[in-house]
């Protein structure tokens, strides 16, 4: 079983990994301090006490968008526009709840808190909770 420290970790060292393998993906925290046109893996999901929206989850804003679960073959074309309370339900009645088996695999964290200690041993910083920043 793992704590919170473990996985913001392990969150961590995964999108640093991330960040190394792929051209164009951010780890920087500050909006202020990084690319705009960067992707942003935020690993500080994962910090304490920290909620996020659910599968399915509409969104307070004026577009009515919805945390939706997408395919690996959308991700080039997807964009939270497409999905809103007004698209979803008839995305879901087509495709399913493609959240449902999310239970189903379930991973060791152990090799992202090896990467986390490589890291860590190379000198890299934990940053602050996002309470704390």
């Amino acid at each position: 079983m793992h704590g919170f420290t473990d996985v913001r970790r392990g969150a961590l060292a995964f999108a640093r990994e991330v960040e190394r393998r792929t051209a164009d993906v951010t780890t920087t925290w500050w909006r202020k301090d990084r690319d705009p046109t960067a992707v942003f893996v935020d690993y500080n999901q994962n910090a304490r006490d920290h909620t996020i929206a659910a599968a399915y989850s509409v969104r307070g804003n004026a577009e009515g968008t919805v945390s939706t679960p997408i395919r690996w073959d959308e991700v080039d074309d997807a964009h939270p526009r497409d999905f809103t309370i007004a698209t979803v339900p008839a995305r879901f009645a087509e495709l399913g709840d493609l959240h449902a088996d999310i239970d189903r695999e379930v991973f060791d964290i152990a090799p992202l808190l090896e990467w986390a200690e490589r890291d860590e041993r190379e000198g890299a910083e934990t940053p602050p909770e996002p309470d704390d920043a």
